[in-house]
């Protein structure tokens, strides 16, 4: 299903909030470091862009212009980059032994007392950040370092 880019960059901002950050799930998912990289880059890059384009502007004069423009732009487009990636991969699929790891998850968090949603068919990256999440803020750590 193609996503419009407005939509992939709402559905990756979205993620990133929803992702949990635990150190438990940095070796095993890349989403921890992606955003991770995409947060640092949403504060860092536009000063970057805006000093390199000064810079370049400075040091080799008006008729550099083009090139130091597309260096910014380039610079501008990281975090878009970074937002981008995260939308498309909240949607998704889990692959099998992921399906198998949220449902089991799942269960297990029902069995706990734990007001969730019931589990979809085919589950979506964005479905089981949410459970972790769920399973983060609710669930003692006792619990939850059993997955991990």
């Amino acid at each position: 299903m193609p996503q419009t880019i407005t939509a992939m960059v709402k559905d990756g901002q979205q993620y990133m909030q929803t992702w949990p950050m635990q150190q438990q799930l940095y070796g095993m998912f890349p989403e921890c470091r992606v955003i991770s990289a995409t947060k640092f880059s949403i504060k860092v890059m536009p000063a970057l862009a805006v000093l390199t384009v000064v810079a370049l502007i400075n040091l080799q004069g008006v008729e550099q212009l083009p090139q130091a423009l597309a260096i910014g732009i380039f610079f501008l487009s990281l975090p878009m980059q970074g937002l981008m990636w995260l939308g498309h991969r909240s949607n998704q699929n889990l692959p099998p032994a992921l399906k198998s790891w949220y449902l089991d998850i799942h269960h297990k968090m029902q069995m706990q007392g734990c007001a969730l949603r019931s589990p979809k068919a085919k589950p979506e990256y964005k479905e089981l950040a949410r459970l972790l999440k769920t399973a983060f803020d609710e669930l003692d750590k006792a619990f939850t370092k059993r997955w991990f």
